[in-house]
């Protein structure tokens, strides 16, 4: 698995991301869990909430705040690749709702990213719930 095509950039903000190589070893384990037999070029841009909500309203249309979205530029079956934009603002704000570390909300989106590009969905409620199932179970398995 080549960790090293995991990148992680900035975009209106000076969020630093701490344990970025556990992350990627995290990454890795998860989609070689999940079937896949590499990762390509896969891009965390991690930014504030106007720059996700411009993202959302000029590629989805969507005049929304959002912590989340994905654009999938696999091209290979086995192969995952995308960018995945991390609005920090919102992950912040979700974990003080939820009563979780921000730490941990970032990891869940995050991992919600991988999950999307694995080919999980979450529009309906039987696929929501099968999504957060996944969540928690590769949360569960991060060693740091």
């Amino acid at each position: 698995m080549a960790l090293r095509d995991i990148s992680f950039f900035n975009e209106d903000t000076d969020y630093k991301i701490k344990d970025k190589q556990k992350i990627r070893q995290w990454i890795g384990a998860t989609v070689t869990a999940e079937g896949f037999d590499r990762i390509g070029e896969l891009n965390f841009i991690l930014c504030s909430d106007a720059y996700l909500l411009e993202i959302n309203k000029q590629y989805l249309d969507h005049d929304t705040y959002t912590d989340i979205v994905t654009f999938d530029s696999s091209e290979e079956d086995n192969v995952i690749a995308g960018d995945i934009f991390i609005s920090v603002e919102r992950t912040a704000e979700n974990a003080l709702k939820f009563g979780v570390s921000e730490r941990d909300e970032l990891h869940r989106v995050i991992i919600h990213g991988v999950l999307h590009l694995c080919g999980y969905l979450d529009k309906k409620k039987e696929a929501k719930e099968l999504m957060t199932a996944k969540e928690n179970e590769y949360l569960s398995k991060r060693v740091f």
